[in-house]
């Protein structure tokens, strides 16, 4: 039997880790690596599978009871149930924060971001071997993958519904990937921002038929966070497996890539605060020296994490 101070431990990882991930920059797979229980989140969820899934769902009919508990177990389920508790308190809690500093401090937000983003690489640089033409080639492709995508792909995937199910799959997937945010894969896609608000709202709209308010404006802002949280069970099942797979293929090539992915996204905040600009009608030197001080913060905030982490014994 798991004791309580235990399962706490476990919770507050997972806020530790859905703070990281609500922001680009840290990766909540990185909390987790620091923490030490990132070996134990990877084999949770490669555990989870149709069958299991199927055991578990056959738990309503009491005869079957004991083996869906079983299936749970084989799955790590408690020790997910909590982690996830976790990261979910952190992610609503924190982007709301954002959602607010994204309306009165955009600039000095999306600074904040590429400190955090360009911190990120720094510290894990020492990941980085190029020593053959392949890892070469790979940490060349993670850079203009990221570089080319942001700030383009807001306006070229616009803002349907596949969109967000296809933001979903890949940030989602990132979350459990050291060096990669999930917040970051979104902020290349340009869908931040969009569901940032969306999940505010939903949060809002859910708050509101707990207290009696009705259902009409839960009904209306549910769609495309249900259709991301869908987007991001496949990803975790399909696009996490398959960076794993690459990882235990060709490791020093997949980190390359990883890495200089993130260096490429460097673009897309200063791209966001481009456009914020243009709507407001401000020049970059106006904006340079609040940009400038938020992305020195976000770098700290980084370099402190990295040190402190170093100290921790997993």
């Amino acid at each position: 039997m798991v004791d309580a101070p235990e399962w706490l431990g476990v919770y507050l990882r997972g806020v530790a880790m859905g703070c990281a991930d609500a922001v680009p920059g840290v990766s909540g797979g990185t909390i987790a690596l620091i923490t030490g229980i990132y070996e134990r989140l990877i084999a949770a969820v490669t555990a989870i599978g149709p069958g299991r899934v199927r055991r578990v769902l056959t738990g309503v009919r009491p005869a079957n009871l004991p083996d869906a508990r079983a299936a749970f177990l084989e799955m790590d389920g408690p020790f997910l149930l909590v982690l996830g508790a976790g990261i979910g308190t952190a992610i609503v809690t924190v982007l709301r924060v954002v959602e607010h500093l994204l309306e009165t401090a955009p600039v000095a937000t999306f600074g904040f971001f590429f400190g955090l983003i360009a911190a990120s690489a720094v510290v894990l640089r020492h990941e980085v071997d190029l020593s053959t033409p392949g890892r070469k080639g790979a940490a060349l492709a993670g850079f203009l993958v990221a570089f080319l995508v942001s700030g383009y792909a807001a306006g070229a995937l616009g803002d349907g519904l596949a969109v967000v199910f296809l933001a979903g799959a890949l940030a989602v997937s990132a979350m459990v990937m050291p060096g990669v945010s999930g917040s970051l894969v979104l902020v290349i896609l340009g869908q931040y921002e969009r569901m940032t608000d969306a999940l505010s709202t939903f949060t809002d709209a859910a708050l509101g038929a707990v207290s009696g308010a009705g259902t009409d404006a839960l009904v209306e802002a549910a769609p495309p966070v249900v259709v991301f949280c869908g987007g991001g069970i496949v990803g975790l099942f399909t696009v996490a497996h398959a960076v794993r797979r690459a990882l235990a293929a060709n490791r020093a090539a997949t980190v390359a890539f990883l890495v200089s992915l993130i260096v490429g996204a460097l673009r897309a905040p200063i791209v966001e605060v481009g456009r914020v600009l243009a709507e407001t009608g401000s020049s970059w030197s106006a904006a340079a020296p609040r940009f400038g001080l938020a992305a020195v913060l976000g770098g700290a905030a980084v370099i402190l994490l990295d040190r402190y982490a170093g100290a921790i014994e997993y």
